[in-house]
């Protein structure tokens, strides 16, 4: 069979991409995380970004944190912000801002009438100062993993608003909140696009056993909801349209599939690998050929001693994806730098390009991973020998047509699910 032309990259300044852990909701402790002060980030942001040149990445995912930004209703202050797009410039340096990650500001009822307006301004906001600051085509995710941030905050009560039951209310609410905030932003900058992220999974049932009540199928179709109601495929009447489904992210780890019910793992590192493991290039094909977007793996990393092998593993399902005809824009090791676990400070996951040293004085030191780096090397150089790898920058985006998005009777009869994306 004779394989597509591979789409040459165009949208981000390089096709590998740097992620920073930026969490910051409320956990069960009660506590507000900020990763990006956590890791010293925000504290070491030229010289983080300095850094990536000498790896080959000169796109990243960083986060605007809302609740820092807005520290009371209607008041912005970017001064938290201003060392990133400086440092930004200095390195030439492009940025995909995340707006909401997990977290919002103090007071704000996720299940309010204001939640999504006040989203809205809040990402006008943003979009105004960054379009004062800078000439560069603006890149945003508005929310992210909109599913996962439902299903934590409203389903089980992981984070604030620690509530149980309501992940499809909550998982609307969002919606509406992203629309909303899309808008405000193309308001002020029409050239602005949007990245989706959302985990891309794949569950089945234990062994021999059937899917009871399609629990396993039920799980699996979840993946593509926050998409779906974007894009107006299902329930036209939370305002969805094709014109708010730009770039689609999928997000993919080593434990992305797994049995339900129960949650067990499918081992990808362990040979003969378990046949009901979905090889990533089918899934990507999938993704791809459902949305007809240009794709980015928003996420991707693994941990410990497994990072070298996961990333040419990675490498490997690109490369199919991509001589299958995947429109692949780009692929980001997230996080970049590494990060602890979000209910234990001293738990670190060893899952960067880069670990951190605690000094004396506090300082959390970088340290290149150089099996991890050397694995990169090796993976950006196959990748860019069949055209995946050089980028030239931003290309212009023209919204989608309605037509474009067309239901299909699986679409329509698609049960509701308020499950997550992940166990």
């Amino acid at each position: 069979m004779k394989a597509r032309r591979i789409s040459r990259p165009t949208t981000f300044k390089s096709y590998w991409l740097g992620g920073f852990e930026s969490s910051c909701h409320i956990s069960r402790r009660g506590a507000r995380l900020d990763m990006l002060a956590a890791t010293q980030h925000d504290r070491f942001v030229s010289e983080d970004y300095a850094r990536l040149e000498g790896v080959g990445i000169r796109t990243v995912r960083d986060t605007v944190r809302w609740h820092r930004v807005e520290p009371s209703p209607g008041r912005y202050d970017f001064s938290c912000v201003e060392p990133y797009l400086q440092a930004a410039a200095a390195h030439d340096v492009q940025v995909v801002w995340d707006l909401l990650h997990y977290g919002w500001p103090d007071g704000l009822d996720l299940f309010s009438r204001d939640f999504a307006d006040r989203f809205a301004r809040y990402c006008g906001a943003v979009s105004r100062y960054l379009r004062g600051r800078s000439e560069e085509v603006p890149f945003f995710t508005p929310i992210n993993e909109l599913s996962f941030t439902a299903w934590a905050a409203a389903q089980v009560g992981w984070f604030h608003p620690f509530v149980q039951g309501r992940g499809g209310e909550a998982k609307r609410q969002l919606v509406r909140a992203w629309i909303a905030g899309v808008d405000a932003i193309r308001e002020v900058d029409p050239r602005a696009r949007i990245v989706s992220v959302e985990p891309l999974i794949h569950t089945i049932p234990p062994r021999g056993q059937p899917d009871i009540g399609g629990q396993a199928a039920a799980q699996r179709a979840s993946q593509w909801e926050a998409w779906d109601l974007l894009s107006g495929r299902r329930e036209p009447e939370l305002g969805g349209q094709p014109r708010y489904l730009d770039i689609v992210g999928v997000n993919f780890y080593h434990d992305n599939q797994w049995e339900v019910p129960g949650g067990k793992k499918l081992h990808w590192h362990i040979h003969p690998r378990d046949d009901r493991w979905v090889p990533l290039h089918r899934l990507l094909a999938e993704a791809y050929d459902r949305y007809r977007r240009p794709l980015l793996i928003g996420e991707t990393s693994h941990v410990g001693v497994g990072r070298a092998a996961w990333l040419r593993e990675l490498t490997d399902e690109v490369a199919l994806a991509a001589e299958a005809g995947v429109h692949l824009e780009g692929i980001c090791l997230y996080p970049i730098l590494d990060r602890f676990e979000w209910t234990d400070s001293t738990h670190w996951h060893n899952s960067g390009l880069w670990d951190v040293v605690h000094e004396a004085d506090g300082t959390l030191r970088r340290v290149l991973n150089e099996e991890y780096a050397q694995e990169l090397t090796r993976s950006q150089a196959r990748l860019a020998s069949i055209g995946c790898g050089v980028s030239t920058g931003s290309d212009t985006w023209h919204p989608p047509e309605a037509e474009d998005f067309t239901p299909s009777a699986d679409d329509i009869s698609r049960p509701e699910s308020a499950v997550p994306n992940q166990p």
